[in-house]
């Protein structure tokens, strides 16, 4: 019987490399994607590209409405995106509430339905943008909370495990870790505006450029404008 996983699958940059990673440790892929009624979609269409490339038998798409919760830039468009933001303190307003610990639910609920023993997601605790759900504390007490959620785990001796295999990795590493797992990061968006070029400016695409120019390689989308 194959080994499975879940692989959170976002379409940027993070979990792309995750996905790469969990491929290349011999893991039957089964990529989970969500329409949280974000921004924009061309993150959707990056995932589903992502997911074609590996060739998976089925890429999973939920949808589940956080703009109504709203509260975040990437869910309200009356919220500006920062701009040029990449050495702020603090939680930014592009912060999703509770996002992570709703994925991962979703996650897990799959996971025990398809037989997985892994979760894998791209979280990183290093080069990231504050947010209180990609920290250590967070994946470890929703693995604590996992291993006492499901049938699967309380009756059956099963435990999901959840895998963060970015969590202390810099940018540059995670750069040159895609790189070496021939990630196909031509096909990834990072970018908060969701244009067909990357806007250039967005915390999400400083910190993407920072990472591809201290990797020493060239980052293969587009930019409408490149701070590097």
């Amino acid at each position: 019987m194959n080994k499975k996983a879940v692989v959170l699958l976002s379409g940027g940059l993070d979990s792309t490399v995750c996905m790469a990673v969990a491929n290349s440790e011999g893991y039957e892929l089964l990529p989970i994607s969500f329409n949280y009624h974000q921004r924009h979609s061309r993150e959707l269409a990056a995932a589903a590209s992502v997911a074609q490339h590996y060739h998976v038998d089925r890429h999973l798409v939920i949808e589940t409405n956080m703009e109504a919760i709203g509260g975040s830039a990437l869910t309200d468009t009356s919220l500006a995106v920062p701009q040029g933001n990449i050495d702020a303190s603090g939680v930014p307003v592009t912060y999703v509430p509770a996002r992570n610990l709703i994925f991962l639910s979703y996650a897990l609920g799959y996971a025990e339905v398809t037989g997985s023993d892994r979760i894998y997601i791209g979280v990183n605790a290093l080069d990231y943008s504050g947010y209180p759900d990609c920290r250590p504390e967070f994946i470890a007490l929703f693995q604590q909370l996992a291993n006492y959620s499901t049938k699967a785990a309380t009756e059956d001796g099963r435990k999901t495990i959840i895998e963060t295999p970015l969590i202390n990795l810099t940018k540059r590493d995670i750069v040159l870790l895609g790189n070496r797992l021939s990630a196909p990061l031509y096909l990834t968006t990072s970018c908060y505006q969701g244009g067909d070029e990357a806007c250039g400016q967005c915390d999400s695409c400083l910190l993407r450029l920072k990472g591809f120019a201290e990797a020493g390689l060239a980052d293969p989308i587009l930019y409408r404008t490149r701070s590097e």
